[in-house]
């Protein structure tokens, strides 16, 4: 028989003491999610740098030596201490270089501006920048750890005196968690320590090296949940070609470009071509479609491509091996403060040395003064040597800092020979008093050490922070509606009698140029309205006797409308509007009785009241049987309003005798300078009330002005507007300008004679120096101006119109004194508070009698 013996656990020879796969599944799982995130994605606090970079870092110090390196030998270097490879290697090098901030390139390196990628690394050079050679290393202050294979020692952290991480910016995927800390600006970062050691609050923004407009109101500090609209800055450069000079952080003009076409073959905007010209400076040129207006394809940029872009902050940092999430000011205070340690650090190491110095220094005089080296001729003994200098220094012991140490002495015994015969008294003592005066000054950085931090700061801002000016604009964004601003790249047909209606019944009734944005609002003739998102075919209901598209909470939108109610046989008649709905939910306009029917229905864009006919039948017991009506006796009211009495006879057919005119008056119109927008929901100031051939007047500080309508589309240059207000042909603008080429102001008075709209016009010198100063289109504009005479300033009150008369728009003008003028203040004269009218101001009817029975039937109808 064979021998017995134990079978292995499952089977399987060897297998003895086996561990359950999904407790080893859960300790590897999370020791793989810690190490990514500690060691690969998300950068430490104290330095900003992920593992990667650190090492980089510190490679390129160990081979610095004021010359470029290729960065393939960077990489090789790095290697040593990075263990994942040359690839993540060289993309993180790539990286640092083009943020232009610790690394100095030499060779084509890519362009962030345009995606172009860098070139190989066995072609490109870098070395560390001199800001980095002076903030980033000091080896006696830095923390050092065995690199991954034991042969060398790396940094734990780099000993960074800078707010790197929120210069740089950072962004990183790790397990279960992830960071994206937005770059902000290198100025500011230090402004803002200065600001935190004065005991003061500081709020830091973002900036983008890619420039652009910003939006913050929602940054949250760069917490989880924050977000941040950045938009490209878009130039007008005629009405036929905009021109797009800044991009958002995160694009490339490449990505830009592609959203701009994927846009135009959707129909959202209507371009007719797109070039990058992209050289020093980036310039995507967007020649637009015919008939395209450059205001609404802005507008439409914005709402459609990456001229637009959303992002997220989620500031998360390694503290004490662990990751946590912090507000970028808490982070720029914590950076702040250890700074100011690491100065602290950096002082304590240089007074101690100066103190060794100092120490060396005085017992080498004491030595060679006092002639002890001479003591030690007859000794025989090393040790005896020793003993005999450290009995010959025993007078002069309580004068230094610390005792004297066996290693003191035995450096006093390797002075040569040649030093002590050469030995220069007053050379020692000058040296001595050298460095106590920088001990002096090293004491009282120590005792003023918030102060010493300060100036560190402020010479980092001096040495470094010229060029590096803020190049993303802060602002605040309005809300583009999309459906607004889509191109009309749909067209909106209907079968009125089967009830359909949508884009693709090309056979049918064309009603409009469309967007497959918009929603469609229906009128049926049974009193019906409904509104639906336009489709290809869609089925509202038959008999249709009007449709077009719908704007939400338009206001000037009024209907006029008389229906027959089904029970009591009466025409009713009613004006009202639709400002909301919920779609495809039918809405009753008649009383809702079995029926019902509209008889006369207009659509009235500017709330215009017309006058109508009513003929009644030939049978009706009304002695008048034709009568007119005029719809502005009518008050403007909800669409569930039931409507007056028209009359109660039986009606046989209306018709319009004439065309009506708005009811709702002129529409105000305020100017949001924070936007550069047009409204009409009181935001900003009140431009003034408007009707429909009414335009807007604009002056710049480049000393043009323009002429525009008041659509709200248009957009206007805020930071170099001067005066925006109501166009009157009859107003002299009044203006002071200063000459760019004669370097002496100007005034002039002119009309306005052009009548082009959206179209700039010059009336001061062409040159580059020229600027509008003041321009008033009041009757009697003063100013106060400003004078040098004699090296005295003297103030003098000038009436624009005694100055000079008015003459054409491209006249010089009259010089304004032949004294320097050193300040130009326009005097406000005393007006009358502007308020603003209520556009829905409407005469209420004041009866709603049969107008064929006034005379005899009074008692017949009544309005309600």
């Amino acid at each position: 028989m064979s021998e017995e013996k134990d079978l292995p656990i499952d089977g399987n020879e060897g297998l003895y003491n086996a561990v359950p796969v999904s407790g080893m599944y859960q300790d590897w799982f999370l020791d793989y999610a810690s190490y990514v995130i500690l060691e690969r994605a998300v950068p430490a606090i104290e330095d900003g740098f992920k593992p990667v970079q650190r090492r980089i870092m510190h490679a390129m110090k160990e081979m610095d030596d004021g010359r470029f390196n290729k960065v393939a030998n960077i990489i090789g270097q790095s290697m040593q201490y990075h263990p994942h490879g040359d690839a993540s290697i060289g993309d993180a090098i790539v990286n640092m270089g083009q943020k232009e901030l610790l690394i100095e390139t030499q060779g084509n390196w890519g362009d962030v501006r345009t995606g172009d990628g860098a070139a190989a690394a066995r072609y490109i050079e870098a070395r560390l920048s001199k800001f980095a050679l002076e903030v980033v290393f000091n080896p006696q202050t830095t923390e050092w750890q065995l690199s991954y294979d034991g042969r060398k020692k790396e940094p734990v952290t780099l000993p960074v005196k800078f707010p790197l991480l929120l210069a740089q910016g950072v962004e990183g995927i790790a397990v279960g968690l992830s960071t994206k800390i937005l770059p902000h600006n290198f100025c500011e970062l230090i402004e803002g320590s200065i600001q935190i050691l004065k005991g003061k609050k500081t709020n830091i923004l973002p900036d983008f090296h890619t420039g652009g407009y910003a939006d913050f109101t929602e940054y949250n500090e760069g917490l989880r949940g924050g977000k941040i609209k950045v938009r490209a800055k878009i130039e007008e450069d005629d009405n036929r070609t905009l021109l797009i000079k800044e991009i958002p952080f995160g694009t490339t003009t490449n990505s830009l470009i592609d959203s701009i076409i994927k846009a135009n073959d959707k129909g959202k905007i209507k371009i007719k071509k797109v070039v990058d010209n992209t050289a020093k400076d980036v310039e995507v040129m967007i020649q637009l479609a015919p008939g395209q207006s450059p205001n609404m394809t802005i507008d439409a940029l914005y709402a459609f491509t990456d001229c637009e872009v959303s992002i997220s902050p989620n500031a998360c940092v390694i503290i004490d091996d662990k990751p946590v999430f912090l507000k970028v000011n808490q982070i720029l205070e914590t950076n702040t403060f250890q700074t100011k340690d690491l100065l602290n650090k950096e002082l304590e190491i240089r007074r101690n040395e100066l103190l060794e110095k100092l120490l060396f220094s005085s017992l080498e005089k004491i030595f060679i003064e006092n002639r002890i080296y001479r003591d030690i001729e007859e000794c025989e003994t090393w040790e005896a040597v020793i003993d005999t200098i450290d009995v010959g220094l025993e007078p002069f012991k309580p004068q230094f800092y610390r005792e004297i140490t066996r290693d003191d002495i035995i450096r006093l015994t390797e002075i040569k020979i040649k030093r002590i015969s050469k030995f220069d008294t007053f050379k020692a003592d000058e040296l001595m008093r050298k460095l106590n005066e920088e001990l002096e000054e090293v004491n009282h950085h120590l005792e003023n050490l918030t102060d010493y931090a300060i100036e560190y700061y402020k010479n980092l801002l001096a040495k470094y922070g010229k060029g590096r000016e803020r190049k993303t604009e802060a602002r605040t964004f309005d809300t583009i509606a999309a459906n607004v601003v889509a191109a009309a790249n749909a067209k909106l047909y209907v079968n009125r009698v089967d009830g359909f209606v949508g884009h693709g019944l090309k056979k049918d009734e064309f009603v409009c140029d469309c967007s497959d944005l918009d929603d469609i609002i229906i009128f049926r003739r049974d009193g019906v309205c409904v509104v639906t998102k336009i489709q290809d075919k869609g089925f509202v209901g038959k008999d249709i006797i009007h449709v077009a598209v719908f704007r939400k909470g338009d206001e000037r939108m009024v209907y006029n409308l008389i229906y027959l109610d089904g029970v009591s046989g009466r025409t009713m008649i009613k004006r009202f509007q639709v400002l909301s709905v919920t779609r495809d939910r039918e809405y009753v306009l008649t009383k809702g009785t079995k029926g019902s029917k509209v008889l006369y229905f207009t659509a009235n864009a500017n709330g215009e009241a017309e006058i109508i006919t009513v003929f009644l039948t030939a049978g009706a017991k009304a002695r008048v049987k034709v009568f007119d009506f005029d719809f502005k006796d009518l008050e403007i009211k909800g669409r569930g309003a039931n409507g007056n009495i028209l009359t109660k006879y039986p009606v046989r057919k209306i018709q319009l005798k004439m065309e009506g005119v708005s009811t709702l008056g002129g529409l105000n119109i305020y100017f949001d300078p924070s936007v550069g927008r047009l409204n009409t929901d009181d935001r900003g100031d009140l431009v003034g009330n408007f009707l429909g051939e009414d335009k807007v007047l604009v002056f710049y500080k480049d000393g043009s002005y323009e002429l525009t309508s008041f659509e709200l589309t248009n957009r206007f240059d805020a930071e170099n507007l001067l005066l925006i207000e109501k166009y009157d042909p009859e107003s002299v603008v009044s203006s002071i300008y200063y000459d760019g080429v004669h370097k002496m102001y100007y005034v002039k008075r002119f009309v306005i004679e052009t009548s082009t709209l959206n179209k700039k016009f010059n009336f001061i010198t062409d040159h580059k120096q020229s600027k509008l100063a003041v321009v008033s289109t009041e009757k009697q504009p003063q100013v106060k101006v400003k004078l040098k005479l004699d090296d005295e300033i003297e103030e003098k009150v000038y009436d624009m119109d005694m100055l000079i008369d008015v003459k054409g728009w491209k006249s010089v003008g009259n010089r304004l004194s032949n004294h320097k003028v050193t300040g130009i203040e326009l005097v406000e004269s005393v007006k009358p508070e502007k308020k603003a009218e209520d556009p829905n101001q409407a005469k209420e009817a004041e009866g709603s009698k049969d107008a064929g029975e006034e005379d005899d039937d009074k008692e017949q109808l009544g309005l309600f």
